[in-house]
């Protein structure tokens, strides 16, 4: 029995509560339900400790691979200050992966194990890291409206259930706000500049809406393991209401800075408030995910080098006693 219900154990609900303690699954749900905040010492269900680690790690992961995209203009931005700000938010999407990897290891995934899911490209990251910033267009567009849907995702996670998470996001989404000022400033100045800055910044526009389109992943409301997963608070939200309320808040400044979005069917149904637009290509999403993307392999490869060429590091903070010293090679 779950509650005043019988779980038929084939079912995917029965499947994914298998073996449980029924009496502590509802004391849990009841805690749940209070608004308690779980921490590590506390009773969980497999599940929930199962999809916590994997999107925390996942997240924790996205914040290394998301700044590689635009580290790579930290050379190349125009200008001293545009220079600076760029590496500190760098500097600050590495802190955040710091926090994330922590309170996944609250979970009992080991950092290590989840570098190394990483690298084998067992554990997954945002799907949108894998796309090319051609031009320093394309970064504005990323610190603005990649980071700005983080935010959304992030916000709304920020009130679940599991409190290493919840405590890790409050400092990352102040951060966050930040980043997302910087690329705002960064698209303004771009959008009510000269005719070149004006069609660049739209072309970066075109070429990531559908990574954009892609970051909230295809709809799951029907999905009974995502509601089970709503219920538990460790997802707060269906990918469409997040989806759609990013639309709310973003996309009238986008038109008010005469930026134009690449889809002809886009508009706002104000019967049902929600948005419409010709559905993004879930196919292409698929194979970027499990590795067939612009930048899968180039992506991994800086961090399998970074892995290999930091090892002296970690073994001197490790074994201080040793006298490890750096390789010249």
């Amino acid at each position: 029995m779950y509650g005043n219900a019988y779980i038929d154990p084939n079912s995917k609900l029965g499947k994914i509560l298998e073996g449980e303690d029924m009496e502590k699954l509802e004391a849990f749900e009841e805690r749940i339900v209070k608004g308690d905040k779980i921490e590590p010492s506390d009773w969980m269900p497999k599940e929930y400790r199962k999809q916590l680690i994997r999107m925390i790690e996942q997240h924790a992961h996205s914040e290394v691979i998301g700044a590689l995209p635009e580290g790579t203009w930290i050379t190349r931005a125009p200008g001293f200050r545009r220079k600076l700000a760029l590496m500190a938010k760098v500097q600050d999407e590495m802190g955040h992966a710091q926090l994330l990897y922590s309170a996944a290891e609250t979970l009992g995934k080991s950092r290590e194990a989840m570098i190394n899911d990483l690298l084998s490209g067992k554990s997954k990251y945002s799907n949108v890291f894998n796309y090319p910033a051609k031009t320093w267009a394309d970064t504005a567009v990323i610190a603005w409206l990649i980071d700005a849907g983080a935010i959304v995702n992030q916000v709304a996670n920020a009130k679940g259930s599991y409190g290493p998470y919840c405590r890790a996001l409050d400092r990352i989404c102040a951060e966050e706000s930040f980043h997302l000022k910087y690329g705002h400033d960064n698209v303004v100045f771009l959008a009510t500049g000269t005719k070149t800055q004006r069609e660049m910044v739209q072309e970066a526009l075109n070429r990531w809406w559908q990574p954009i389109m892609h970051f909230f992943g295809p709809s799951d409301k029907a999905s009974e393991h995502t509601s089970i997963l709503m219920k538990w608070k460790v997802k707060m939200a269906s990918n469409d209401d997040m989806r759609n309320q990013f639309f709310n808040m973003y996309i009238p400044k986008i038109w008010d800075l005469g930026l134009t979005i690449p889809d002809p069917a886009f508009r706002k149904n104000e019967e049902t408030g929600k948005w419409e637009y010709t559905e993004p290509d879930w196919e292409e999403f698929k194979r970027v995910i499990n590795g067939d993307g612009p930048c899968n392999k180039e992506r991994l490869g800086v961090r399998r080098w970074a892995e290999e060429h930091g090892a002296w590091v970690r073994r001197a903070l490790n074994t201080p006693e040793s006298k490890y010293v750096m390789p010249l090679a």
